[in-house]
């Protein structure tokens, strides 16, 4: 079986983070044949730390990046360098925010494969991604579980006929758009899915951390409760996909097993099913086209499998969803703005500065008051991130004073 493994030469941004770590335990399984070339992390310094020990990377990277004895001389490169090295196969751009944004354009540009696990990047820079993509034909692969899905589920369907209101994915494999009726994006509705709404004001931070199916990090916990993860995945299939902004449909569905569906021209409905672990769409991403056995992942047990319910997310209770299905259609910088507010609210919710329901607020309150660019440039999108980060906190401070 050795030696059908191909070989991947990895850096991955976001090591210490929820989808980092998962990802290094899928690359030991498969070393030697996997590498870790590069890490990247934020602050949690000591896991870095013990990441380089076990994996012994070329080159390392952490926020704030000065002097690092342990590190050793000539090993210390930022991210966007690493993800252009010549020895490279393979990113996993697994950061927070807008940080993967750069790294993953260049690593584009150069032809790389990029395994995307960071929401924002696609959702702030769609159209750069797409671009840098066709220009250096690099490709991207989706970790996120739904897209991932919905990759597994398109995937040889092909040889049906031309969609002209579709786009040109993004994802590698043959598909016919000409085949696809919907895209079908599965929520579990977070843990408040079942509160009554009147008591959603009296949410802790503690209470939206506990996710009850997924083990996450904390931004996209509380976007799951919120329900702003699904909008901005939905966000994503435009882009992954080239899918028209009618073909992208999302339901609730508690039990988390189906992780997207496809629904054909012909009215058959194709799902794909797991466990709730991280580790099978990452690894997918990594040994793309191939499927290799692991045994350290786990199996579903069907018959243990009682029911797979479905329902309609209520927008009395998850408003950041339409919040942002409308950003992505209104396009260009609406969904930066989308993002950024999002990402300022959901840090002020869990510093306990705001309350859970102020979260669809101050989004809504930095759409309404934007100015759109139509195509803005990496610059713009850059800027605009930070600026509506820091107006959403400053909206925040002037209502204490």
């Amino acid at each position: 079986m050795s030696a059908a493994i191909p070989p991947r030469r990895v850096v991955v941004l976001g090591s210490t983070g929820s989808i980092g770590r998962q990802t290094l335990a899928v690359i030991a399984a498969f070393a030697p044949h996997w590498q870790v070339v590069g890490l990247a992390a934020g602050k949690n310094i000591s896991l870095l730390a013990e990441q380089a020990e076990r994996f012994r990377p070329e080159a390392v990277w952490f926020e704030g990046a000065g002097s690092a004895g342990w590190i050793g001389p000539g090993r210390l490169q930022p991210p966007e360098e690493m993800a252009v090295r010549p020895d490279v196969d393979m990113v996993v751009v697994a950061t927070s925010g807008r940080a993967g944004l750069v790294p993953t354009l260049r690593a584009l540009e150069a032809g790389k494969i990029v395994a995307l696990a960071t929401k924002e990047v696609l959702v702030i820079a769609g159209q750069l991604v797409a671009r840098a993509a066709g220009a250096g034909r690099g490709e991207v692969r989706p970790v996120d579980s739904e897209h991932n899905a919905l990759w597994q589920c398109l995937d040889g369907e092909a040889d049906g006929l031309p969609a002209p209101d579709w786009g040109r994915p993004l994802v590698p494999g043959r598909f016919s758009p000409g085949r696809v009726s919907r895209l079908i994006l599965t929520a579990s509705g977070g843990p408040f899915r079942d509160w009554p709404l009147e008591r959603l004001g009296e949410v802790l931070p503690e209470h939206a951390l506990r996710h009850p199916t997924w083990r996450m990090g904390r931004k996209v916990t509380v976007d799951s409760a919120t329900l702003m993860n699904k909008g901005l995945e939905v966000i994503e299939a435009h882009w992954l996909f080239g899918a028209p902004w009618d073909r992208i449909d999302a339901v609730l569905h508690p039990e988390s097993l189906v992780h997207a569906l496809v629904e054909f021209t012909d009215g058959s409905i194709k799902a794909q099913l797991g466990p709730t672990d991280m580790r099978l769409p990452i690894q997918y991403a990594l040994s793309y086209p191939l499927r290799l056995p692991n045994a350290d992942l786990p199996r579903l047990d069907l018959a243990a499998v009682r029911s797979l319910t479905f329902c309609r997310p209520d927008p009395n209770r998850y408003p950041c969803f339409d919040l942002a299905v409308q950003a992505g259609r209104l396009g260009g910088t609406y969904p930066v703005v989308l993002a950024a507010a999002d990402e300022a609210a959901v840090d002020l919710f869990c510093d306990g500065r705001i309350r859970f329901t102020d979260i669809p607020g101050l989004i809504r309150q930095a759409l309404e008051s934007h100015r759109p660019l139509v195509s803005p440039s990496l610059e713009a999108v850059l800027a605009i991130y930070d600026e509506t980060q820091t107006r959403v906190k400053e909206a925040v401070e002037c209502r204490r004073c």
